[in-house]
């Protein structure tokens, strides 16, 4: 509704004005999207962990409505649309937030809930220009445009790294620098200790090749699950990637675009800025929001096994025995610790950021929601083309 394709034999003007999703179909939409499932109920087990200790690959036992490699569970999803741009804080949901949302008894106790747990960034819609390089010129017509909300899931690479780095360590794997042919850093007195094996080498390249693509991959889902209900409520919409990632983070912020405000670290060596986050909504695991990256290395741990960490005993969590089960989680050695505050320190020093060769953080799929015209549609595809939900939209949910 509201929009015009401008030519072809699609040639279409939208007689209806814009109406925009109301902030039920919008809340609805973020939390069937990337919102709380309730616990995750862990990795049951590891053949490198001690016999008597339990598997310590998840960071969190938040459960999302979107996979998670490990569980990590890393990601937010940030909407923008004409009432404003929002991130959402559900990553790091303490236990009482999480029973908060369980409990809402009616639909608006939900949404006020749910709202609760947003971070709000602007007041109105992300401004990103229709033309190249910010947005694929198949998308001029109908990407952002007024009436549409737009669906942007974003993840946190440096977590997703440091876990993949751990899990490869703890089978003794050495983190291997196939460009300089060496290690990650100054390993041997891990190798001595017999930590690490010298006969186990790991490619930096291929172990953030898999952050990166589990990563996307956790994005996908979410997006796919805000297409999938977005049918189900009847509405218009797709998923897409036509839209130049460093521009809606905010890369081209000295030409007057702000996109989402994002903090960036350049080098000239680079042919994009690295996204590193937005300051006190999505913070990742490097400088500059920590002084080096021994001493992010210590925030990881510490969102595991530190006071109100994940494997805190006294922290609720999924099990019935939860205190027991919690303690006998295996926790990193101090050396294992400094171990991979050396790796991820190398990287950093290397190649200039964490991790070397994928961005810090990471955006590159979205979807967006729009209230359909059905008129187009019975000119030139017929019934079929759409749903009963579709037809019956307007009646249930804008009475």
């Amino acid at each position: 509704m509201g929009m015009s394709i401008p030519d072809g034999p699609l040639a279409y003007d939208s007689a209806h004005p814009p109406l925009p999703l109301t902030d039920l179909e919008r809340t609805v939409l973020v939390l069937c999207g990337a919102g709380v499932s309730g616990w995750h109920l862990g990795m049951e087990h590891t053949a490198t962990a001690d016999a008597d200790r339990g598997c310590n690959y998840p960071i969190r036992l938040t459960g999302r409505v979107a996979a998670s490699a490990a569980g990590i569970e890393t990601s937010e999803l940030i909407v923008s649309d004409d009432a404003g741009t929002f991130i959402t804080r559900f990553r790091d949901l303490d236990p009482a937030g999480l029973q908060e949302l369980q409990a809402a008894s009616d639909l608006g106790a939900l949404l006020h809930r749910a709202d609760r747990h947003c971070m709000r960034l602007a007041e109105g819609r992300i401004e990103l220009p229709a033309a190249s390089p910010h947005m694929d010129a198949h998308n001029f017509w109908n990407a952002n445009r007024p009436g549409t909300t737009l669906f942007v899931p974003i993840v946190d690479l440096t977590q997703q790294l440091l876990e993949f780095l751990a899990i490869q360590m703890a089978e003794g794997a050495i983190p291997w620098d196939p460009v300089r042919n060496r290690p990650c850093g100054d390993l041997d007195r891990f190798i001595r200790s017999g930590l690490l094996d010298e006969r186990k080498q790991a490619s930096i390249v291929d172990i953030e090749q898999s952050a990166l693509t589990t990563g996307a991959i956790e994005l996908g889902l979410i997006c796919q699950n805000v297409v999938l209900v977005m049918q189900a409520m009847g509405l218009g919409g797709w998923m897409f990637t036509g839209l130049n990632a460093p521009s809606v983070l905010g890369a081209f912020a000295a030409d007057g675009i702000p996109g989402l405000g994002f903090r960036f670290t350049h080098d000239p060596a680079w042919t994009t800025p690295n996204p590193v986050g937005l300051d006190g909504g999505f913070e990742s695991l490097c400088p500059p929001y920590y002084a080096d990256m021994r001493a992010a290395v210590d925030r990881f741990v510490a969102l595991k096994f530190g006071p109100g960490g994940t494997y805190d005993p006294a922290r609720p969590g999924p099990f019935r025995d939860n205190p027991r089960i919690k303690a006998a989680i295996e926790r990193y050695s101090p050396e294992f610790v400094d171990a991979l505050g050396e790796v991820a320190q190398y990287l950093h020093d290397t190649f200039g950021k964490f991790p070397a060769t994928i961005p810090s953080v990471y955006v590159r799929v979205y979807a967006q929601a729009q209230h359909i015209d059905l008129d187009y549609y019975d000119r030139f595809y017929g019934p079929e083309a759409y749903l009963e939900s579709h037809r019956e939209h307007l009646a249930r949910w804008h009475p």
